[in-house]
């Protein structure tokens, strides 16, 4: 567990904050005049080593990165013996009973196979909403809905028990956390930790929790981040982690003990497959091979003579001699 805690330096962290912030006041967002739209703030993690396998972590955040302004749209399941008006209504009074208030637009599956069917009505519906939830027992069959557009800007559903009893306390969770996509394809992965408006301190805090719950949560072993940075979408990535070259002899020795794990494994395994592999001989030695049996009373085909096509002449003097006619030649045509 030693190796999973990362030190960071607070008081170089929120430095790195403020730098941050105070550059991106110089360049306001051009969509600053028509709705309150602020600079998102990510933090971007760089590993020792590529994963092995594709991971999703979800880190609970003690404050939201979200404002109150983006809008919330919930994909919901085609209720029994219901109409799509009746399941929208029935949603939102549980909603309202359960006390979850930040959902602007519940569709049902029925109306997101149907009228969002074309390019331009999905691409609409991923700029219309800033977050997408999704009814747990739906989720499954969304991606072919969708479309690609949602999974590459990361903006996919996120699943939701909408039969727990606390519904309001996890999509609260979800709404102020973030998730990271740890993929297998590179080292480098990041995670939204709030926006331009936040304070620096609430900044400070939700990177720290960000940082420590990727270390504890990645499927890896030994020391697992080599660098971290604080970066928004239009500026420069400020590091704020350098882990110590003395990590890559522990990185090292991991790697040799899992391999030295591996090849025990593979030792404990080899007596168990060389029993398979000798049973597996002595079941091929007792199948007799199997040989045509040759038909004795058959006799070899005869091979047939090609018959060439008789002369004109030859051909000529067959026909008169069964008709009493012959064969005029065929005319050339006169030159004009």
């Amino acid at each position: 567990m030693g190796d999973k805690v990362v030190e960071l330096d607070r008081s170089q962290v929120k430095k790195a904050v403020q730098a941050l912030q105070a550059f991106l006041k110089t360049k306001p967002s051009k969509k600053k005049l028509f709705t309150d739209d602020f600079h998102k703030i990510s933090v971007l993690f760089t590993l020792w080593k590529i994963p092995g396998e594709a991971q999703t972590i979800r880190i609970p955040l003690p404050h939201s990165t979200r404002t109150d302004s983006e809008s919330i749209c919930l994909f919901t399941r085609d209720e029994p013996k219901m109409t799509t008006d009746q399941t929208v209504r029935f949603y939102k009074k549980l909603l309202e009973e359960r006390g979850v208030k930040n959902v602007s637009e519940i569709i049902p599956y029925k109306i997101l196979k149907t009228e969002y069917k074309p390019f331009e009505a999905k691409l609409r519906l991923l700029g219309n909403f800033n977050m997408f939830f999704a009814d747990s027992r739906i989720r499954r069959r969304l991606p072919s809905h969708l479309g690609k557009h949602f999974y590459e800007k990361k903006r996919e559903p996120l699943g939701v028990n909408l039969l727990s009893k606390h519904l309001a306390r996890d999509i609260q969770k979800m709404f102020m956390g973030t998730t990271v996509k740890v993929n297998n394809n590179g080292p480098c992965s990041m995670a939204r930790v709030g926006h331009s408006a936040m304070t620096p301190d609430e900044l400070t805090e939700n990177i720290e929790a960000a940082v420590q719950t990727m270390a504890e949560k990645i499927r890896m072993k030994g020391p697992v981040l080599k660098i971290i940075h604080l970066k928004s979408e239009k500026s420069v990535a400020l590091p704020i982690y350098n882990s110590n070259l003395s990590q890559l002899s522990k990185l090292d020795t991991t790697e040799a003990e899992s391999a030295a794990e591996e090849n025990l494994e593979d030792t404990k395994q080899t007596p168990v497959k060389e029993a398979k592999k000798r049973k597996v001989k002595e079941d091929d030695e007792e199948i007799p091979q199997l040989v045509p049996i040759e038909a004795e009373n058959k006799k070899p085909k005869r091979k047939q003579k090609k018959i060439r096509p008789a002369d004109k002449k030859h051909a000529s003097k067959q026909l008169k001699m069964k008709t009493g006619r012959t064969m005029k030649p065929k005319r050339k045509p006169k030159m004009k």
